[in-house]
């Protein structure tokens, strides 16, 4: 009776196979704890305080009632189905109105103040940005500035460029539509 070949055994005994998947495992371990920390950090990093977001449901019309915003100004939520026009306002813009411009990647620069020249340097930093960045006064607020982007928000009492171009540069552009 011919002997028949049994099939070529790996090269890797069961040891070494055993030992060579423990340093794949513990590699993945490494990489993936790598990126939650370089995901951390990018996020802690951000301009800005994180608010909830509160969706992004449309409106039937401008005073058709909703719940309360849950930062002032808002920063995401119920809205209004088109938007307010980009740049310099010499008037208030209606909350509901606002959160549709946030959703579609804009910042909103807001102050509540009697202050012509603190509106005068607002006005030169968004003039540099032709879409997606509103300037306009917003009565009542706590704070004489305010930056607001989709769930983010930023309020402070002194003029600070290089803290508006930060937050502007960070949020600008970025769409919030849910697909």
């Amino acid at each position: 009776m011919a002997k028949t070949n049994k099939p070529a055994r790996s090269s890797l005994s069961r040891g070494r196979k055993r030992y060579l998947r423990w340093w794949i495992g513990a590699g993945a371990v490494v990489v993936a704890a790598l990126v939650g920390w370089f995901a951390y950090q990018a996020a802690a990093n951000l301009p800005g305080a994180s608010v909830p977001s509160q969706g992004n449901a449309h409106l039937g019309n401008p005073t058709a009632p909703h719940p309360l915003y849950n930062s002032d100004p808002p920063t995401s939520g119920p809205h209004l189905s088109y938007i307010a026009p980009w740049g310099i306002h010499d008037t208030p813009i209606q909350r509901e109105l606002q959160v549709h411009n946030l959703e579609d990647g804009g910042v909103m620069v807001q102050y509540n103040c009697n202050c012509p020249e603190l509106v005068a340097k607002l006005r030169a930093i968004v003039q540099r940005y032709p879409t997606q960045v509103i300037l306009a006064p917003y009565p009542g607020m706590d704070h004489r500035i305010a930056l607001t982007a989709w769930g983010r928000i930023d309020k402070f009492d002194e003029l600070d460029e290089a803290r508006i171009e930060r937050f502007i540069k960070a949020y600008r552009g970025i769409d919030h539509h849910v697909r």
